[in-house]
């Protein structure tokens, strides 16, 4: 599998660290970088600001509780905007809430996760996720 490079959208730093360390721990060859808010997270994207020479990333981790900008916010905006709708997006969350598993959905969210409670499950659950977007989907050209 090739190095991923993937966009972590979070702000809590606990989840920043533990998402990390599962990351290491699963053995997932990737590069992950962080942003803490909606809006950081759109500059990163569009090359904004301090993030002009960001990468375009292959997947998106994207929390739904985040300071100045929505995780939803922020998955409208990505699937309304022709250069970024075909990045996949999965909403990595701590909320199991049915109206925000919808609402993510319907915004076109390519993904629903609650966050695993421990950090073997979140490294099961982030191998299990890298091994389907980077070995089994076949993406679209770019």
């Amino acid at each position: 599998m090739k190095m991923a490079e993937i966009l972590l959208v979070e702000d809590n730093p606990g989840d920043v660290l533990l998402t990390r360390k599962a990351f290491e721990r699963a053995r997932i060859a990737n590069i992950l970088h962080t942003v803490g808010d909606g809006e950081e997270a759109m500059d990163f994207l569009r090359k904004r600001g301090a993030h002009t020479e960001a990468p375009t990333p292959d997947l998106v981790l994207l929390d739904l509780n985040l300071p100045k900008m929505d995780g939803g916010e922020v998955l409208r905006e990505m699937k309304e905007d022709p250069d970024l709708r075909r990045i996949p997006v999965v909403v990595l969350t701590s909320s199991s809430a049915e109206s925000d598993v919808l609402r993510s959905y319907e915004l076109h969210a390519n993904s629903y996760i609650t966050k695993p409670p421990s950090l073997t499950e979140l490294s099961d659950a982030l191998k299990a996720l890298h091994i389907y977007w980077f070995a089994i989907v076949r993406m679209p050209p770019e």
